[in-house]
């Protein structure tokens, strides 16, 4: 019988590089396939890319595997980057990497793909699949710590038929094992982190080439003016860093502040010293909800995610015009809107929605 043909991402890191030796060792015909979303240069002008596009080469030739390039940088300006902008210009907090994931790796990758003859799809995502009845579920992977289900949460069951996760019953330890074992390049490289599109540079410089940043109030819950931000853009509920209010006249004591509410409009910037009830929320209602495979009844008993590895959360989830409602069991610290809600049912992934507003304890 002839082999079947999957076509991987390789983005360079140990997990992509692992995914497709797995397949490789499982007989797949295997292609890889390295994607550039984003074209800069760094200050120094070397493109950010070339380094990941380095290992991606060597790990190729290792595992004697094919390889395209693939230039996604204007999708992923209209698609993705626009909206980052956007959702921040509202003072909301967006996560691009899962509409990236929607909208370029299982959208436009995929395409692409099947034009070079591949009948599967694979990542290295810490996730997996389950097809039952004609159905195909996302499931989280057996690494907790790792599991990547969150940013998969805008996939549709159609967009998941033909992909496979390869890393969903390993342990991160292990997928660094078997790289160093079968000599791959990219065994010991260092977890890319942060946003792809923003590196290692510095948050606050990089946004405000996009937004106008102006200098505003930051004030108590009770409206005293306590100090001035640099944008109220720059910052995300529950932050505790980054405002400058150390030795605050008439503090009552040397508590943190935290970052409870912005008022984008007003340009002002709200904060409470220490713990309090306002940095809590008692549920959360969602918008543009995306259920992938199957949806929920009224009431019915969930887990939600408010982050990537934030604990599971118990709750009770009910439909609503715009979404879905998510009632806590116990309230949950710095629900941000602009973040998703992603819901589980056991171990599989129900679906996500951005949040809209946390509701107050």
């Amino acid at each position: 019988m002839p082999k079947k043909s999957v076509a991987v991402g390789l983005s360079g890191g140990v997990d992509s590089s692992v995914a497709a030796l797995i397949l490789k060792r499982e007989g797949y015909d295997v292609v890889g396939l390295f994607m550039r979303n984003w074209k800069e240069e760094s200050p120094d002008g070397v493109c950010t890319a070339e380094e990941d596009y380095e290992f991606v080469r060597r790990v190729a030739a290792k595992l004697d595997i094919p390889y395209y390039t693939i230039d996604f940088s204007k999708e992923y300006a209209e698609r993705v980057f626009s909206h980052f902008v956007e959702e921040y210009s509202k003072g909301r907090t967006p996560n691009p990497d899962v509409l990236c994931n929607s909208e370029i790796k299982f959208g436009p990758f995929r395409d692409f793909a099947r034009g070079v003859g591949a009948e599967y799809v694979a990542t290295g995502h810490y996730a997996g699949v389950e097809r039952v009845s004609g159905k195909t579920y996302l499931i989280r992977a057996a690494d907790e710590n790792k599991d990547q289900t969150y940013f998969l949460n805008q996939l549709s069951g159609e967009q998941l038929s033909n992909v496979i996760f390869p890393l969903c019953p390993y342990q991160k330890s292990e997928v660094r094992r078997i790289a160093a074992e079968a000599g791959l390049a990219s065994a010991e490289k260092k977890d890319s982190t942060g946003i792809c599109f923003i590196g290692e540079r510095d948050f606050r410089k990089f946004l405000a080439q996009y937004l106008p940043m102006k200098k505003g109030e930051i004030r108590d819950l009770d409206g005293r003016v306590l100090g001035e931000h640099d944008g109220v853009f720059f910052y995300t509920i529950g932050q505790r860093k980054g405002f400058g209010l150390g030795g605050v006249k008439g503090a009552k004591n040397d508590a943190p502040y935290y970052v409870i509410s912005k008022d984008v409009r007003r340009n002002i910037l709200y904060v409470n010293q220490g713990e309090c009830p306002e940095l809590y929320a008692s549920g959360l209602e969602t918008e543009n909800f995306n259920f992938i495979t199957d949806g929920i009844t009224d009431g019915e008993r969930v887990e939600v995610r408010t982050r990537h590895r934030e604990p599971l959360r118990p709750a009770a989830a009910y439909r609503t015009p715009e979404g879905v409602k998510v009632i806590f069991d116990s309230p949950v610290r710095a629900v941000t809107p602009g973040q998703y809600a992603v819901l589980y049912k056991g171990r599989v992934c129900i679906g996500g929605g951005v949040i809209k507003k946390a509701l107050p304890v």
